[in-house]
């Protein structure tokens, strides 16, 4: 019996080493930014979504905002993002660049968006920095923020229901 207690006890402290060690591999700076004015895509691992994706990547693909023409949608995007606990780390007029840090184990996770005014959309992509799967958090987390922009917008003089 105290072996397969020892034995309980020395997987349980792998397993918190292991996830230690993955959020400290976590915080190392991504490379981020746009590639030929678009968002990066997505790696193989499906810890990653981008609304920029190709036809043949559905697994990663999201649907972008639409600003409906408004001219305070991006400042909004910017609100939204840390009103949800975000960081941004930098950005300027078309391009935003923030983390996310998950509560357990401080897992870093990026999220980037590009406005595209011309069109009136924002191109957005969340990614995992580490591990193969997120179990859905990338995708749940943008449509958790489409879904705070979307309302917001909504109350904005210029936004349409």
């Amino acid at each position: 019996m105290k072996l397969i207690a020892g034995g309980l006890v020395a997987v349980i402290a792998l397993m918190v080493l292991a996830g230690v060690g993955l959020s400290l591999w976590s915080r190392r700076a991504p490379d981020a930014g746009l590639q030929d004015g678009r968002l990066r895509p997505c790696p193989e691992t499906p810890n990653c979504v981008c609304s920029e994706t190709t036809p043949a990547d559905a697994e990663h693909a999201v649907r972008p905002l639409d600003t409906r023409g408004s001219p305070e949608a991006w400042e909004l995007l910017q609100s939204v993002i840390a009103g949800l606990g975000g960081t941004i780390v930098s950005g300027d007029g078309h391009y935003l660049y923030a983390t996310f840090t998950t509560p357990w184990f401080r897992y870093v996770d990026d999220v980037e968006a590009r406005l595209d005014a011309t069109v009136g959309l924002i191109h957005i992509r969340s990614a995992s920095r580490v591990g193969r799967s997120d179990l859905g958090l990338n995708r749940r987390r943008v449509e958790t923020i489409r879904r705070h922009f979307e309302r917001r917008l909504q109350q904005t003089p210029g936004g349409h229901a």
